[in-house]
């Protein structure tokens, strides 16, 4: 996958990068999952579709299946549906299939012992640790934010926050890589700047 953006200035002193959607090209995989894992829980075929899927971008699973019960008029278990989305996410992405995206993947790459980098991602850490060795990104982060550490996630600005106390960075000496609208409305709350990386044309031609 190819991508395009432009860096607001190259004065940062740490760069965190959300993970799907911006390093790695997952997001077909992941709404293969949900819109499978609500259909097991009986949910609707209009719950959930493309639009309100990159709507919730960056948002803990747990936070989706609370929105979408609110919205919908629901009773799924969050903690079950999420790890049901999980397991059948996991089942997609085991062959190794997923791309990089190169561009801020090599970025990462140039500034990787330069100055510090994490990802701060919605996605818990069995899921994000299997995303990065389906692309072939292992090792490439030595710090990873997750939702289970943080009292919120996405929109609220609490893992970009412990992101830049993790690296040691003051937010606003930090630049965020995002695809998704909630990660970076919590970049702006955090005082950080950010790049939106564009939505990938897989995700886009999904139905």
């Amino acid at each position: 996958m190819s991508v395009s953006f432009v860096l607001p200035h190259e004065n940062y002193a740490g760069y965190i990068f959300d993970l799907d959607g911006t390093l790695v090209d997952s997001m077909v995989a992941h709404y293969r999952a949900w819109r499978m894992a609500l259909c097991e829980q009986g949910a609707s075929g209009e719950v959930f579709r493309k639009q309100e899927f990159l709507a919730h971008g960056g948002c803990s699973a747990q936070d989706i299946v609370a929105s979408l019960n609110a919205r919908y008029g629901l009773v799924m278990d969050a903690e079950a549906v999420a790890a049901r989305k999980r397991a059948l996410y996991l089942g997609l992405i085991e062959a190794g299939c997923l791309v990089p995206i190169r561009e801020t993947v090599d970025f990462a790459r140039r500034m990787k012992g330069r100055v510090p980098l994490a990802i701060a991602t919605g996605s818990a850490m069995p899921g994000a640790l299997a995303s990065l060795k389906s692309a072939g990104l292992e090792g490439l982060f030595e710090l990873i934010v997750t939702p289970e550490m943080v009292e919120r996630g996405k929109p609220f600005p609490d893992i970009f926050e412990e992101a830049a106390r993790r690296m040691g960075v003051e937010p606003k000496s930090c630049l965020v890589f995002e695809d998704a609208d909630p990660g970076i409305e919590a970049a702006r709350a955090a005082g950080m700047d950010w790049v939106r990386i564009p939505p990938s044309a897989s995700l886009m031609a999904e139905e």
